[in-house]
Parts: C-alpha cells; sequence; structure tokens
C-alpha cells in the first residue's frame, strides 16, 4: 500500500520550547489515521508542517512518495480547529470561490459545491449569507471546501465540532465512504469514542513526542483485557475473588477489574456457582483507558 504522507524525525521548537520531536508516522492510501494527544501535545504544530504552514527544523515531510512542495498542496484539503468564512458572502458563492482558489474552474467548482451540499443536506442554505447560519451549517460548509478539488490527502482538526448526533454521523459516514475510495483521511480529536469507531491506525503524541503508534488492532493487542461485565441474578459473593482488583456493583449488574494477569475463567467458574450467569463479557481496553494509562506514565516517568 503506497504512503500518501510519511513524516520522517520531524522536530520544531518556538524560542525555548520543544513542540514537536523526532516524531515519525506515515498514513497510506484508504487508511483512517487518528492522531492524538493532551492539549499541547504537538499536535497542531505537527499538521501545520505537513501542510507546509511552518517548516521542520529538522527531518522530513514527504507527501505522495515527494518531498513537500508547495506544488504537493494540491493534494491536500485541510480543515483547522480555527474557522474561517466569510459571514456576508452567500454559501454558493463562497464555496465557488474556494474551488477557483483550489484551481477549479467556476463551472466545476460550482457543480461540485451543488453535488455536495445536496449531499450533505443543506442546499436549501446555499443562498444564504454565512452569519445567518448555525454554527453545525457552517461546519458542514467548511467540511465541503476542504473536499471540493477532491484532494488525495484530507487532514481535518476536529472536523466534528458544533455537530448534533445526526450531523455528526452523517459526516463520518462521508469520510468512511472517501477512505473507501483510497483517500488517506488524518483527523485529530478528543473524542476517542470516535477515534477508536472510525480509525485504522492512530499516533499517540504527548509533550512532542510519538508515545504510541500503529495499527489500532495491534495497539489494541498489546494490553491485557481485564475489564469483566457480569448480569447475573442471585448471590454476589463471587465478589470476594482474588482475581479481583475492584468492581462496582450495581446489583444484578457488575463491572470488574481484574489483576494483572488474573484468570477470567476461574471468576466466571466461581460466578457460577453463586449466581445465575446471563452475561460474561471480558472487554478489550477502550482507547480512552489506554490513552489515559498511556500519558499517565508518560507524565509519571
Amino acid at each position: 500500500m503506497a504512503a500518501v504522507v510519511e513524516l520522517d524525525r520531524i522536530s520544531k521548537s518556538y524560542e525555548n520550547k520543544i513542540a514537536v520531536k523526532d516524531l515519525s508516522f506515515r498514513i497510506d492510501a484508504g487508511t483512517m489515521f487518528g492522531l492524538l494527544g493532551p492539549n499541547g501535545a504537538g499536535k497542531t504544530s505537527t499538521i501545520r508542517m505537513m501542510v507546509g504552514i511552518t517548516m521542520p527544523d529538522s527531518g522530513t515531510v514527504n507527501l505522495l512518495g515527494k518531498p513537500f512542495t508547495r506544488e504537493s498542496l494540491k493534494n491536500v484539503g485541510y480543515l483547522p480547529e480555527e474557522r474561517g468564512l466569510y459571514k456576508k458572502m452567500k454559501v454558493m458563492d463562497q464555496l465557488i470561490f474556494m474551488g477557483q482558489l483550489r484551481g477549479l474552474d467556476p463551472a466545476t467548482a460550482g457543480r461540485r459545491s451543488h453535488d455536495w451540499c445536496e449531499r450533505l443536506q443543506i442546499l436549501d442554505a446555499a443562498d444564504k449569507k454565512t452569519e445567518e447560519l448555525s454554527k453545525g451549517m457552517q461546519q458542514k460548509i467548511q467540511f465541503i471546501a476542504t473536499l471540493l478539488h477532491d484532494p488525495a490527502l484530507i487532514i481535518m482538526d476536529e472536523p466534528f465540532s458544533g455537530l448534533d448526533p445526526v450531523n455528526t454521523t452523517l459526516l463520518q459516514d462521508t469520510l468512511v465512504d472517501l477512505k473507501k475510495k483510497g483517500r488517506a483521511i488524518l483527523f485529530s480529536t478528543h473524542r476517542m469514542d470516535q477515534v477508536e469507531k472510525l480509525c485504522d491506525a492512530i499516533c499517540l503524541v504527548n509533550r512532542g513526542e510519538g508515545v504510541l503508534s500503529g495499527g489500532m488492532r495491534e495497539v489494541k493487542s498489546r494490553y491485557e483485557r481485564n475489564h469483566v461485565i457480569i448480569d447475573f441474578e442471585g448471590d454476589n459473593a463471587f465478589l470476594n475473588h482474588p482475581a479481583i482488583a475492584e468492581y462496582k456493583d450495581y446489583s444484578s449488574h457488575v463491572d470488574i477489574r481484574l489483576k494483572p494477569h488474573a484468570d477470567a475463567q476461574s471468576l466466571l467458574h466461581a460466578a457460577a456457582e453463586k449466581a445465575a450467569i446471563y452475561r460474561f463479557e471480558l472487554i478489550e481496553p477502550s482507547l480512552e483507558e489506554i490513552f489515559i494509562k498511556t500519558v499517565g506514565e508518560k507524565v509519571d516517568a
């Protein structure tokens, strides 16, 4: 699979502050990639180097197999966290203008803008001024503007900000469709559930350094399954089992955290001896748990 973007040991400092240090990762065609980290971790600094807003002090950025140049941006769509629309301009006029900035002729820009507005269910707002629209509608306009020139690499910084659940799902489905068509998509968000659901691979940065990266399944496989959910009826004496580190008992439902390397099967047998078991589920750690554990360990080190 071809690498659409590849960062090789990039670093960036501002005065005496290190924003990014020796960070490397690649994003392949047809891949959804999550760039994660706490506030101030270096995510936005990394994205800015990817799109040429700033240049790395050291290391290299390759796009579509070549070192970054301004010409590379013809194949990049970037939705920054900071929004920027012309408030007095009508939606369709604005999208056509943005399409032209990306090298499209007015007719093509107009046709694509109409199709995208229809797809994202904002066609009835096409003749309205931006200032007349909700934040969610404005977000969808910027989303469209990012995609008009059909870029090979799509970068989205907090793309679902300001959207209700229905429109969040609409944009998520759109990104999945683009991934299936071979686009490489990077998005940065604080919503771990969104990353867990959408992303094929991740890179977690903390204090400018990559502290965890790889395919989603491979990353999760590094962490022990130690969370058990039991739905039961009867005696809860099994909660004294030595495999249990801690638990939350909700009468007939209990959430259990096992001790490291504990035997979940022995717990199941003990529970079945005392109660009727309707559900016994051993759950892999969530990405949010992995995030907290990894960043917490890094901070404590």
